[in-house]
């Protein structure tokens, strides 16, 4: 469907699709509708691909997605790479990296997989079996968000070891320089080889930057306590939508609004 379509939505998940409860049901009929125009939606998250097979069943999705912020694509129907693009550098390298950062900023910068269960708990809302997906992670490294007077530190270091560092609400993501949320959707359209494409983009936080700055459409979803003031900050000199409501409603209304200008009708 993807290589057909003249438009996709590019979706963020925690924040945006979804709030911190994990309470899908806002968007549910509003993808309904999307999946009855053939529009696909594509998830474009932080999360693992195992939480996202969990998710994408939830919302009986069958398009591709994109994981661990952009450091991979899987979906059954990229039949031409067996179903997968591989774009960041493996867990493992990723954590030596982080590790060498930490003993030269001489600060310990702490892997989201160190976490115990009830600090992990405490951190995402995850429980349980919830938790043994989310650790199931390969090509990014998401660890704590470090205090704000490091972060400039933080950055300069990664330069050379060529790695990015993108900051979210609730902890912050290395990646290869090769990946990102934006780096994953030009692979995605590349697979795709679509020049007529349009993209609406929605994200929450400054680590969606890169999934917005490649959306023609490029919706922001705030928080219940207002929206992220570093994201709309690095948006200052583009176009974006602001929704008027926090997380999935959100979400929900500012489709249905492109839904009932009949926007998807038009390309």
């Amino acid at each position: 469907m993807i290589e057909k379509s003249s438009i996709w939505v590019v979706s963020d998940v925690d924040g945006t699709l979804m709030d911190h409860s994990y309470d899908l049901s806002p968007a549910k009929e509003t993808i309904q509708s999307l999946q009855e125009l053939s529009v696909p939606v594509i998830l474009c998250t932080s999360k693992t691909s195992a939480e996202v097979k969990v998710i994408r069943k939830q919302l009986n999705l069958t398009d591709p997605y994109i994981v661990e912020n952009g450091a991979a694509i899987y979906g059954e129907s990229l039949s031409k790479v067996n179903g997968k693009i591989i774009l960041g550098e493996k867990y493992e390298k990723l954590e030596k990296i982080l590790n060498e950062i930490s003993n030269e900023i001489n600060f310990n910068l702490q892997p989201l997989n160190s976490l115990s269960d009830n600090e992990a708990t405490q951190l995402t809302g995850l429980t349980g079996y919830s938790l043994v997906l989310m650790r199931e992670r390969h090509w990014s490294m998401p660890f704590i968000n470090p205090p704000d007077y490091i972060e400039e530190k933080i950055y300069e270091c990664s330069k050379k070891y060529k790695v990015d560092i993108f900051r979210g609400n609730r902890m912050s993501h290395m990646l290869s320089n090769n990946s990102n949320k934006g780096k994953a959707i030009e692979e995605l359209k590349n697979y795709a080889n679509n020049s007529h494409l349009k993209i609406i983009g929605l994200g929450d936080s400054p680590n969606d930057l890169p999934l917005l700055l490649k959306s023609d459409i490029k919706i922001v979803i705030p928080s219940p306590e207002g929206p992220n003031k570093k994201l709309l900050n690095q948006l200052n000199d583009y176009d974006y939508i602001l929704a008027s409501e926090p997380n999935g409603i959100g979400w929900k209304n500012e489709i249905n609004k492109l839904i009932n200008e009949n926007y998807f009708s038009h390309l």
